[in-house]
């Protein structure tokens, strides 16, 4: 993402926005997602606020659209704000421009997108830019059909960059990874089957008024996104969001019942409350940040699920505690470049660069490395990526495997992101050792 000025104006409050515009106005919307564009524009990564807004301040749906869609299609927006913008605006004026051209492109009424965009342009900043977004937006609507084919980030919605790694590791399908990348993700739930069935939830969907495929063991396809509040039983642990993909993990590992297991790198808890949904274990979920600890530990009482909870880095000696010394099964669900989930987090794609790749492709190894003096003779460990890119993948393991003469790779798989999933990658391996 190019460099941007820093802003140094602070947010306006929540009352002071919701005084200035209705707040079910897009003008209202306009301004929140500017705003948590801007810190994009600016580096930061949207975390897991992206989208949110309070009801009283804005249409939190419409702001996850206009933030999510503009950052989808940033490399377009970009190369159409290029040659009318002499000087680059403050972020979150760049950023309301980026999100009123995703609106043009999916609205018919113009006229209300700029009207509405040079609305939100008097909040931010002091009403100082109203008329440079105006004008923008009108020169915009007077050159629609300006060529772009030539740049590669607006052709296909990604960075020169990660499209030609795309395009070297998989010659005949990077073009299909790229679209899928590009699309709204698809919604997985996994069904606690400690509490109900496949077959049973299939019906209480019914009776809400939705419909679901089954898929695998646990899992079913929404063909239509909404809300965890709309999901019958979700506050009393029948079900959880999960990508289908995702759900492959424990299936891959499959630990014996009163295994002990590892989990690293758990949070936010899902593959974990897997495990502990198909059997009995006893399991450590260890996770190096104490926020997303405690998420951990939120979701396992939704579920009803019990595990040991701890709060270290992976790659240190005995980060786990000292009992048990070692494991029967460990899910090494290793930090990635997250390259197969972009569709969720569509900032990651415009603020990663090929460095981060090598850095990651380090950190994995040393948390690999790690783990794998913690596995049993005999023991197994699945080493997952939510990435498609193969240094993270395959050339991981095929060097981990050179490393480790004693490593046998059982199993080998890489999802990559369709309708119906998101990309992940997946190893399993035992540890022959006499």
């Amino acid at each position: 993402m190019k460099t941007q000025r820093k802003s140094i104006c602070a947010s306006a409050p929540s009352g002071l926005l919701s005084a200035s515009l209705p707040a079910a106005s897009l003008a209202a919307a306009f301004v929140v997602a500017a705003r948590q564009m801007g810190r994009v524009l600016e580096g930061q990564s949207l975390g897991q606020e992206g989208g949110r807004a309070e009801p009283g301040v804005a249409d939190p749906d419409q702001v996850k659209d206009l933030l999510f869609g503009a950052l989808r299609r940033y490399g377009v927006g970009d190369a159409r704000l290029a040659p009318l913008l002499r000087n680059p605006p403050w972020p979150e004026i760049r950023a309301l421009l980026l999100c009123a051209l995703y609106r043009l492109e999916t609205w018919t009424d113009a006229h209300t997108v700029v009207n509405q965009a040079v609305e939100a342009a008097g909040v931010l900043h002091g009403g100082r830019y109203k008329a440079l977004v105006n004008g923008v937006l009108r020169n915009v609507l007077r050159q629609p059909g300006q060529a772009l084919s030539e740049n590669v980030a607006a052709l296909h919605w990604h960075p020169d960059w990660w499209v030609a790694r795309l395009e070297a590791a998989y010659p005949d399908y990077w073009p299909r990874i790229l679209a899928a990348g590009n699309r709204l993700p698809p919604l997985g739930l996994r069904v606690n089957r400690r509490k109900t069935s496949v077959a049973a939830y299939l019906e209480a969907l019914r009776g809400a008024g939705l419909s679901g495929e089954a898929r695998g063991e646990a899992g079913i396809l929404l063909p239509t996104p909404v809300p965890v509040a709309r999901l019958p039983g979700f506050a009393e642990g029948l079900v959880s969001v999960q990508d289908l993909g995702a759900q492959r993990a424990a299936e891959r590992l499959d630990p014996a019942p009163g295994s002990q297991v590892l989990d690293a790198c758990a949070a936010p808890g899902g593959k974990s409350a897997h495990l502990l949904e198909r059997g009995d274990l006893n399991l450590i979920a260890l996770e190096i940040d104490p926020a997303r600890c405690r998420l951990i530990g939120e979701n396992f009482a939704r579920l009803g699920l019990s595990a040991t909870i701890r709060c270290g880095d992976a790659s240190a000696p005995n980060a786990w505690g000292r009992t048990p010394a070692r494991f029967d099964a460990i899910l090494a669900d290793v930090p990635c470049s997250a390259s197969g989930v972009v569709r969720r987090h569509p900032d990651i794609k415009w603020l990663r660069q090929p460095r981060d790749v090598l850095s990651f492709v380090r950190t994995q190894r040393r948390i690999l490395d790690r783990l794998w003096q913690a596995l049993t003779p005999g023991g197994k460990l699945l080493y997952a990526t939510c990435s498609v890119f193969p240094e993270e993948n395959g050339e991981q393991i095929a060097a981990f495997l050179r490393r480790r003469p004693e490593a046998v790779l059982e199993s080998e798989e890489i999802c990559l992101p369709d309708d119906e999933h998101d990309g992940f990658y997946y190893a399993l391996l035992r540890n022959e050792t006499l």
